[in-house]
């Protein structure tokens, strides 16, 4: 079996896939001083709990975002699973799309595994992908899958973080789609809240219109990230909502690699 490692700013992702089917997942907060005897004690225990055991693990593809924390995954691979590890985008690993942009040495790891999977969902036709992570970002994968440039935006939690930590008056508040429709907010954590919510559907609808204006040609808008979810109701704005979008296009990227081999 393939473990599939995604390692974000905020989470790292850990992916059991059966052939090309997820098997089980599990949510770990990132954080590159942990070491590979506090990942391997963790892991072992969510296998046991999914009836899965250490040896099943055949495989491990790591893509991640912030290097620190690189090798420990290798050393977890390498010691708890004797295997080495695919690093995503590295030597004879390469993404197998083009990236069609002016540094394509800096596209996260993260972007281009969501183009290869996006490309598997919607061949022929260009895509928007939008995830919902540490920052919010867009990206335009062409009709042939490569990937060809997009936005970063500051992420939900992340807006909100600096919202509260730079008014002094300013409370705490749980990110939740808001009761009502209304615009108009009645006490202090409910215009907090419509300014993150409402005000985060408006980036989306405008960045996503101005996109499709300037691409020319229908667009196919793919949400992924943690809190996609959270705007999954507003069925205008997506046409697909695929939380597991990254761990797929990990498992999709090995499955072509080792095709090729």
């Amino acid at each position: 079996m393939l473990l599939a490692v995604d390692v974000g700013n905020t989470n790292a992702k850990f992916a059991l896939f059966e052939g090309d089917k997820l098997v089980a997942r599990w949510r770990i907060a990132t954080d590159d001083r942990r070491t590979a005897d506090e990942y391997a004690v963790w892991l072992h225990q969510l296998l046991r709990m999914e009836g899965h055991e250490r040896s099943d693990v055949t495989d491990v593809i790591i893509a991640t975002v912030v290097p620190r924390a690189l090798h420990n995954l290798q050393l977890l691979a390498s010691k708890y699973f004797g295997v080495e590890p695919l690093i995503a985008g590295r030597g004879s690993v390469g993404w197998g799309i083009q990236l069609k942009v002016d540094e394509p040495h800096a596209v996260g790891a993260d972007r281009a595994v969501n183009a290869i999977a996006a490309q598997a969902l919607v061949p022929g036709k260009d895509k928007l992908v939008i995830s919902f992570g540490t920052a919010t970002t867009y990206d335009h994968i062409g009709p042939d899958g490569s990937y060809r440039g997009g936005i970063i935006a500051p992420g939900v939690n992340l807006s909100l973080e600096a919202l509260v930590a730079a008014a002094a008056k300013l409370p705490r508040i749980a990110i939740e789609a808001p009761a009502t429709d209304t615009v108009i907010g009645r006490t202090t954590e409910s215009q907090m809240l419509i300014g993150i919510y409402w005000g985060y559907v408006a980036m989306v609808e405008g960045l996503s219109a101005r996109m499709k204006a300037e691409i020319g040609a229908p667009m196919t808008v793919i949400a992924t990230g943690g809190l996609a979810g959270l705007f999954q109701e507003h069925s205008h704005l997506f046409d697909i909502v695929d939380t597991d979008l990254t761990l797929n296009g990990l498992a999709r990227l090995y499955a072509q690699r080792t095709a090729a081999a």
